[in-house]
């Protein structure tokens, strides 16, 4: 490995061990829920290693996986969902960070919620997704059934990102968001988190 991969590798991990905090303080990644990835300048993905709580993460939590989700040493095992994230920057060329938390909004609302997708209207953060200008708008948050084949949760998922400014929520799991770097897509993250929250109060409000 070169000296600027190596560089690259540490900034990355510095990122994504920063976004562990910050989700963990928020109460989004309870014990080893989530997982957290950045794309490195060379194409290698950044991702935390399986079984690790994300607000106590170290930079040796961190590993790196290519476009197919394979692990470039052997020994590393990656997040049991790292082909989630692999797809998304595989069909997305710009996004550099994916975030996947478990909030209880979002596992909540996504098991009573009987339609395909949830919708946001009429809320100012929305704006925080790419395309949104107006809270007059709607924006679309597709649900899909949780599964442990997670290459057959990626095909069903696939078809859809051509209008998914929001991200995506997993049944009873969690969401996922993305943004073209890893700043971009905490903002993301918070503003969706944010908005199932209004959505979960309002509903039991009953308005």
């Amino acid at each position: 490995m070169t000296d600027n991969a190596t560089t690259d590798l540490v900034r990355g991990a510095q990122d994504i061990v920063h976004a562990g905090q910050r989700m963990d303080a928020r109460g989004w990644v309870p014990a080893t829920a989530g997982n957290i990835s950045c794309r490195l300048p060379d194409g290698r993905i950044a991702i935390t290693r399986s079984g690790c709580h994300k607000g106590f993460l170290t930079e040796a939590d961190v590993i790196t996986v290519d476009l197919a989700g394979q692990p470039h040493q052997p020994q590393n095992k990656p997040s049991a969902e790292t082909l989630l994230h692999c797809q998304v920057y595989r069909l997305l060329p710009n996004v550099g960070a994916v975030l996947h938390g478990h909030s209880v909004a979002s596992t909540v609302l996504s098991m009573t919620e009987p339609s395909p997708a949830l919708m946001l209207q009429d809320y100012e953060v929305q704006k925080v997704f790419e395309g949104q200008t107006t809270h007059d708008a709607s924006v679309r948050v597709p649900l899909f059934a949780n599964d442990q084949d997670i290459a057959r949760l990626a095909r069903e998922v696939e078809p859809h990102f051509a209008d998914m400014p929001a991200g995506y929520i997993i049944r009873g799991h969690g969401v996922y968001v993305w943004g073209k770097n890893m700043a971009a897509a905490l903002a993301r993250l918070e503003g969706l988190e944010f908005l199932l929250a209004c959505v979960l109060e309002r509903r039991k409000l009953g308005i």
